[in-house]
């Protein structure tokens, strides 16, 4: 899924032709340092390749992280890089152990997103849990809160014209990040969206859970927030359920599975499988989440949705149905 699909595949159209003359289009292209602005932090694009007509892939370097990353884009059908006009922007984020392709490999995103006058922005979010490193109380990179906030926003207004209406959809850790960043960077996002993402992230064992997972992924678990109770207050400054009165006047989405057992569409897997266990317990803090802003008579949309593993095929399901919802929150037409 992903791609390019064949009723819109231009070499079926336009034939070998098409083909030839496409060509100098696609691949890697190095920047020259004058071409692209840069970011405040000096983040800037080094290198851009077109991976389609509408979709690219660029490099950048950024003091906020070691090395390069990259960022997809697509754009949408009436995009100008001269225009005098800005595009709304959707940003997607992905989940742990993936990257920024996750998206276009899991679902139809490029075919939804041409359906609509908008940028989608799909940035590196490594295994970054989605926020500035604690580092020992030290700070320092990675700082990927601020890469995403900050430099990921400036490239693509500075560069590609993305506009100010902006709204996220994340799923599992790009689900908590999408809702964290909304909460802690207040005005950032019209509307978030969390696909099985951790809402409650201090609740009872979910510290040590957070950081089993972080050390499976060969990470140092107590650098990214610290050690649960002694660093007690950078943990609560990361928690989406702590944070919920900073939501506020963000339009807010959120779903889980709920049970623990499969749902259509998962794999065939045995009922003890992490999938199923972490799907649970995910769906859990989504509950806990739902239950504050309750309390806080904040407005939501949640769709808790008992059978289901902690995979794409829901989150596929989900997506595609709200895209139009997301859409219309940043004022993209439908094309």
């Amino acid at each position: 899924m992903g791609g390019m699909s064949r009723k819109h595949n231009p070499w079926a159209t336009f034939g070998l032709m098409g083909v030839v003359l496409a060509l100098p289009l696609l691949g890697d292209v190095p920047v020259r340092a004058a071409a692209k602005a840069p970011a405040d932090s000096g983040a800037k694009v080094v290198r851009e390749q077109r991976i389609s007509r509408y979709m690219r892939d660029i490099t950048v370097r950024t003091p906020n992280l070691n090395g390069t990353v990259k960022i997809r884009i697509l754009l949408p059908k009436k995009w100008k890089k001269n225009a005098r006009r800005t595009w709304p922007v959707l940003y997607a984020f992905h989940g742990g152990q993936d990257d920024y392709t996750s998206w276009t490999r899991n679902t139809d995103i490029e075919k939804w997103s041409r359906k609509y006058d908008a940028i989608v922005v799909m940035p590196e979010g490594g295994n970054g849990s989605y926020t500035d490193w604690y580092n020992y109380g030290r700070g320092g990179r990675p700082r990927w809160e601020t890469f995403h906030t900050s430099d990921v926003v400036q490239l693509v207004e500075r560069n590609y014209r993305g506009g100010r209406k902006r709204a996220a959809i994340g799923v599992s850790a790009g689900g908590m990040g999408s809702v964290g960043y909304a909460a802690r960077h207040r005005g950032l996002f019209r509307h978030v969206a969390s696909l099985s993402g951790i809402l409650h992230l201090t609740a009872p064992g979910m510290p040590a859970l957070a950081m089993v997972t972080n050390a499976a992924n060969k990470q140092d678990p107590t650098a990214i927030y610290g050690l649960p109770g002694i660093d007690a207050a950078n943990w609560r400054a990361h928690d989406p359920y702590v944070l919920a009165p900073r939501l506020r006047g963000t339009g807010i989405f959120f779903s889980a599975g709920t049970t623990g057992r499969p749902g259509p569409g998962d794999p065939d897997v045995g009922p003890v499988d992490v999938g199923l266990f972490g799907e649970r317990t995910v769906g859990q803090t989504n509950r806990e989440f739902r239950g504050r802003l309750d309390d806080l008579g904040i407005p939501y949309t949640a769709n808790l949705y008992g059978d289901g593993r902690h995979n794409w095929p829901a989150w596929r399901r989900i997506s595609k149905r709200l895209w139009p919802k997301l859409m219309s929150r940043i004022d993209a037409r439908r094309l």
